[in-house]
């Protein structure tokens, strides 16, 4: 993989396309009980309504071709407190470490290539963060 040679991206305001692509959020083990709190509900009343769990990951509860159960008009309802997996984004190990897959994201994200150069470094520990925090993913 080539890694991307001149990194730029800043959200554009009002923007939730990244929300929009089809796909899971996948939920970290800190997101459990951090999005609980912030809904008030026990752990166990949010894994209930909100979580679905295999024997290697969970996700949120939504099927694969709707909107993120927390995206509402006005943007994310749990921004505060989003999952890793939201939080990161686009900083992920096969966007930071892949020229193509950056670029071909940039298709639908208007934030890639926006703003000033963002700081490899900065990038790099995203990236870390999300093999981390999803190691069956990575």
């Amino acid at each position: 993989m080539t890694p991307v040679p001149e990194m730029r991206f800043q959200c554009q305001p009002g923007c939730t396309r990244c929300c929009d692509q089809q796909g899971f959020v996948y939920l970290a083990d800190a997101d459990v009980p951090r999005l609980a709190a912030y809904l008030q509900m026990t752990v166990d009343e949010f894994e209930g309504k909100y979580v679905y769990r295999t024997k290697k990951r969970a996700r949120l509860r939504t099927p694969r071709h709707a909107r993120c159960i927390f995206l509402k008009d006005a943007g994310c309802s749990v921004h505060a407190v989003k999952p890793t997996q939201c939080r990161t984004f686009p900083f992920w190990p096969e966007l930071v470490e892949s020229a193509e897959e950056w670029y071909r994201t940039a298709r639908w994200c208007p934030g890639i290539g926006q703003g000033e150069l963002v700081n490899i470094q900065f990038a790099k520990e995203q990236a870390g963060e999300m093999r981390r925090a999803y190691p069956a993913s990575y």
